[in-house]
């Protein structure tokens, strides 16, 4: 055996139900960041989660843990839905559409974390950048089959459609006569050959 074998060993996996405990805590509290700001209480979230409010804080000690669990499970969603929606979509623009959609969600989410995130808090300094990192090459992907396919007018980078839908998206949570969803749909639908 060798000396360092403890070291080379991969860390333990999590047990399926302490996964899903950590899911079901972030999508709560998600949800409970958009309704209530990123100071909502502990124990709403527990509530929504269906667990204990210690079992919040053994997976996240701070709230500050929590909102950047929350922001990078998010993006996860959002990344790892873009190659799912291309292969499972009867076409590129379709995808690129729905992942749309999700990217929506995500940014209505994020202006609800969006206070917190701008905070001198030095866990969230990269989150920015995890962001692009994350979610730019996932809509290159999709616009880049969009494209090639046919189904799109022009040529448009992907941070220029990302920066275009999250400006639509700005103040959607704020105004409930603003339906920036409607915005960002005709704007898709505006890429589309016909």
């Amino acid at each position: 055996m060798k000396e360092n074998a403890v070291a080379d060993e991969a860390p333990p996996r999590k047990r399926a139900d302490a996964r899903r405990n950590e899911v079901s805590l972030l999508d709560a509290a998600a949800a409970a960041f958009v309704a209530s700001g990123v100071d909502a209480p502990v124990r709403d979230i527990a509530a929504k989660a269906g667990v204990g409010v210690g079992t919040i804080y053994r997976h996240f000690p701070t709230r500050a843990d929590l909102i950047v669990a929350v922001y990078r499970h998010q993006v996860e969603a959002c990344a790892e839905a873009g190659p799912a929606l291309l292969a499972n979509n009867s076409s590129p623009h379709a995808a690129l559409a729905q992942w749309i959609d999700l990217f929506v969600d995500f940014l209505i989410t994020k202006h609800g974390l969006a206070e917190a995130l701008q905070s001198d808090n030095a866990a969230f300094q990269t989150l920015h950048a995890y962001f692009l990192d994350r979610l730019v090459p996932v809509c290159a992907q999709l616009l880049e089959a969009a494209m090639q396919a046919g189904e799109i007018r022009f040529e448009l980078a992907p941070v220029q459609l990302m920066r275009g839908v999250g400006n639509l998206c700005i103040g959607a949570e704020n105004n409930p006569d603003y339906d920036a969803r409607r915005l960002v749909d005709l704007l898709i639908t505006g890429l589309r050959l016909h």
